[in-house]
């Protein structure tokens, strides 16, 4: 396989922190919550997660409107852009 992972190429050509978030081996419905969900689960785990900025960053850059990314939901990552804006 042209040395990527598996991982990597279900994913299509994911950024290369993603192999090594926490999340990757978690459940992860615990990162896409129904609305009204807890994120509490979701926010322990990118607590200790060495990725979590380059999440975070990707979400931002990337628009994701859905999930837990690098520690925050949507509304805190909406909330977050309009602070630097």
């Amino acid at each position: 396989m042209d040395g990527r992972t598996v991982g990597a190429d279900l994913l299509g050509d994911a950024p290369e922190w993603q192999e090594r978030a926490l999340c990757s081996q978690t459940d992860p419905e615990a990162f896409f919550p129904e609305k009204g969900g807890s994120t509490r689960e979701a926010k322990r785990i990118c607590s200790r997660c060495e990725v979590k900025t380059e999440c975070l960053e990707y979400a931002l850059g990337h628009d994701e409107r859905f999930g837990i990314w690098g520690g925050l939901s949507e509304r805190e990552r909406r909330k977050l852009k309009r602070r630097v804006a």
